[in-house]
């Protein structure tokens, strides 16, 4: 079903909202390469052979991207971890952006963020048909301050929210987006209640901070144990 028209806008002021990052993408500071490095001037070299194909520093430096450079964000707490989470989108997209642009997704509570990635993560499992693994989740905070398109409660744009596809959620996306639009608000699709916000655009994410690290454990079936830790 083809979506039209306009979702209505929300004045949002919302606080503690929740992202949930494997724990080692959190500590951007620290480098991956380090372990592999003989010596300094050798992580030297990895790092320059790294950042020739790293999609966020390319885009910083004014390469090609959906997101060009003046739209990143520099010289706040965690800004790498924001700039990434536009220039590094999913081949297939998800379900308010395209492969070309990321958004910054996030819940209004821990257990609605918990919720979407353990669904992803099951899905993940399940195509291998094994359910055995432990994964660490740190929470990056961040706080909103905008006016945001809102589909709750919006049942013309309900093909927006498919369990399954992301086809209709992503036209829209792409014409708000064109228009000028700082992001969605809709209702959580993987938990009855819950409220998410994917924002479009790098400088409306405030204050990100880190939050509470959880770990989720599957143990032979598909929903896994959560513990904070």
């Amino acid at each position: 079903m083809a979506v039209s028209l306009v979702p209505p806008l929300t004045a949002l002021r919302q606080f503690d909202t929740c992202r949930l990052l494997p724990s080692r993408f959190a500590d951007v500071e620290d480098s991956v390469l380090a372990p592999l490095a003989e010596d300094d001037a050798h992580l030297r070299d990895l790092f320059d052979l790294d950042n020739a194909t790293n999609a966020r520093l390319r885009t910083q430096n004014g390469g090609a991207s959906g997101i060009s450079v003046d739209e990143l964000v520099f010289g706040v707490p965690n800004f790498r971890i924001i700039n990434a989470a536009y220039t590094y989108a999913h081949p297939q997209g998800s379900r308010f952006n395209d492969s070309r642009r990321g958004a910054w997704y996030c819940a209004f509570d821990a257990d609605t963020a918990l919720a979407e990635v353990i669904f992803h993560k099951t899905v993940e499992y399940a195509e291998i048909n094994r359910f055995d693994d432990s994964v660490q989740y740190q929470c990056m905070l961040a706080d909103f301050t905008a006016a945001f398109h809102d589909l709750r409660g919006q049942p013309r744009y309900a093909a927006c929210l498919a369990p399954d596809s992301y086809v209709d959620s992503q036209t829209l996306a792409e014409r708000l987006l064109d228009g000028g639009s700082l992001g969605v608000l809709y209702p959580s699709v993987r938990r009855p209640g819950g409220t998410n916000l994917a924002c479009f655009r790098p400088a409306l994410v405030g204050n990100v901070r880190k939050g509470a690290v959880y770990r989720l454990t599957w143990r032979g079936n598909p929903q896994p144990t959560v513990e904070v830790i």
